[in-house]
């Protein structure tokens, strides 16, 4: 493995070397990105032998560590030397009359939560909720993901130190609630699960922290076609436009089976994409029927109930209909993007109304 000492050389000097946050991020995306060098050692470890990964694990585990501990503490060098830059040249004159509205606006993310609740509510859907903080269980093993899955690497998901009954994860999707739902109530079943989710990744498209609403209907006789009608008509009713063109793609989740991932048709306007029309195709969504496997660990027979399942991140959606460009803007808290972005605290969206009101 002396490649290996010699990609850990590599690595920590090109860190080292780096002059700005994006070239940091460069060096992240190379090494741990999901085609990265270190993440393709780790995705070996699978397929050793057991003394093969006694032997190799800690050392690929401790290049990881070694690489995430230099690139953070790179980066927050950086960002310190830009803020102290940005702190000497920007002025805010406290003594100035207070220019505020009398009420306040409601968030991009909490906006876009209401127009799900009003859409799917309208075709029988109820909202599920559920801890954020979660065992393995619930979160990995009962949605068919295997131990050696690389979900479960601490690359991807954030473990809670200290000893527990079962390992406790920060849930890196809302499916858990769909498994304690299918626990906890006896089918027909449709719920949309909307909420915080938590994966170690940060850049535009991507944070730690972030919105997901997954969705499941488990009853008899359930086909892949009540999926397409679902999706094409919440996508109808959500981006509020009768143009809107699915195209199902088969895909691989361990959930579910077949799996498919749900682009929908864009225009170009002004430069920019815009749900509807077919000029081009932009991913939104990832569905599938629930695997059998998921069914029977809660309980249910699957030779009865059948179902699907879907899932897409709300701050996402709110970026493409709302035309938002940097995912981060939406945690930086600064009063002047949600003066631009917000919505008035009395425009509730109603399907009658228009949701995007």
């Amino acid at each position: 493995m002396a490649d290996l000492d010699q990609l850990k050389t590599t690595l920590l000097a090109q860190i080292d070397d780096a002059g700005t946050p994006d070239a940091i991020e460069a060096i992240r995306v190379a090494a741990l990105g999901k085609s990265g060098s270190v993440t393709g050692l780790l995705k070996t470890l699978g397929g050793m032998t057991p003394d093969e990964r006694q032997a190799q694990g800690p050392r690929i585990h401790g290049l990881r560590e070694a690489v995430t501990a230099a690139l953070s503490e790179k980066k927050v060098a950086l960002e310190s030397v830009a803020l102290d830059a940005r702190l000497a040249t920007e002025r805010l004159d406290m003594t100035l009359p207070v220019d505020a509205p009398l009420m306040g606006t409601v968030h991009p993310v909490s906006q876009v939560m209401d127009e799900l609740a009003e859409v799917f509510a309208d075709m029988g859907f109820a909202v599920a909720t559920g801890p954020e903080i979660e065992d393995d269980w619930h979160n990995f093993t009962a949605l068919n993901i295997p131990e050696t899955h690389p979900a479960r690497a601490m690359h991807d998901t954030f473990y809670l130190a200290g000893e527990h009954e079962r390992p406790m994860v920060l849930r890196t999707h809302t499916s858990p609630v769909q498994i304690r739902t299918m626990m906890a109530q006896k089918p027909p079943i449709r719920i949309i699960a909307p909420g915080r989710t938590y994966r170690s990744d940060s850049d535009a498209t991507h944070t730690p922290m972030f919105h997901q609403v997954e969705g499941l209907v488990i009853d008899e006789g359930i086909t892949l076609a009540h999926l397409k009608w679902t999706l094409e008509t919440f996508l109808k009713a959500f981006f509020e436009r009768d143009d809107v063109v699915l195209r199902l793609r088969p895909s691989y989740f361990p959930f579910t089976e077949p799996s498919a991932e749900v682009d929908v048709g864009y225009s170009v306007v002004k430069g920019k994409r815009v749900i509807g029309g077919s000029e081009g195709w932009m991913e939104v969504l990832g569905s599938g029927m629930v695997h059998p496997k998921v069914i029977a660990a809660c309980g249910l027979d699957p030779t009865e109930w059948q179902g699907f399942a879907f899932g897409c991140g709300i701050d996402r959606l709110a970026m493409l209909k709302y035309g938002m460009d940097d995912l981060r803007a939406f945690f930086d808290g600064d009063i002047r993007w949600l003066k631009h972005y917000g919505f008035s605290a009395l425009d509730v969206p109603t399907l009658s109304g228009g949701v995007g009101a």
